[in-house]
């Protein structure tokens, strides 16, 4: 996770969902735009293996639970800001990995979670340099990027986000 204050950039180092939604929860007054481009895990065992697990002739039945929705969290918490320019509100960016109805989802998610812009893209996105995605701000229509390079596509949400904090 990478925190950028003023001029500087700081990196929060975190490996699990609950580490990275601390480090949010800790830093998020600071920032004016939160891009949560991190594939954050939906589940996590209700119990932790303390050992290796040995194999055995019994089948093995491992029980999840779902993990801390950070950006369900952000978008209840954007306030204006505080220590920054007056008035500006925060941005918070989500992005859904979605296997099908990729818009529909993605549009579902930012409704529901209160966030200014959505990226949308399919698992054939994963592990590609070059990839299609669909970005939504809650107020515009569906811009399409076809085999768009991530740079690109980074450079397209970031000047998008800017506009937002603009008005």
């Amino acid at each position: 996770m990478c925190i950028r204050d003023r001029d500087r950039a700081m990196v929060v180092n975190v490996e699990t969902t609950t580490e990275m939604f601390e480090a949010v929860k800790k830093y998020f007054t600071r920032c004016d735009c939160l891009i949560m481009a991190a594939a954050v895990a939906d589940y996590t065992p209700v119990r932790s293996a303390t050992s290796k697990l040995k194999k055995n002739d019994q089948p093995l039945t491992i029980k999840l639970k779902p993990t801390p929705d950070i950006l369900k969290w952000a978008g209840k918490n954007k306030k204006v800001n505080r220590n920054r320019e007056e008035g500006k509100r925060k941005i918070v960016v989500g992005f859904a990995l979605e296997d099908k109805a990729v818009r529909a989802r993605a549009e579902k998610k930012l409704r529901e979670k209160n966030i200014d812009m959505i990226v949308a893209n399919s698992p054939a996105a994963i592990g590609t340099e070059r990839s299609d995605v669909h970005i939504r701000t809650a107020d515009s229509e569906w811009i399409k990027l076809e085999d768009s390079t991530k740079a690109a596509t980074a450079r397209t949400i970031v000047r998008l986000a800017e506009k937002l904090y603009a008005m």
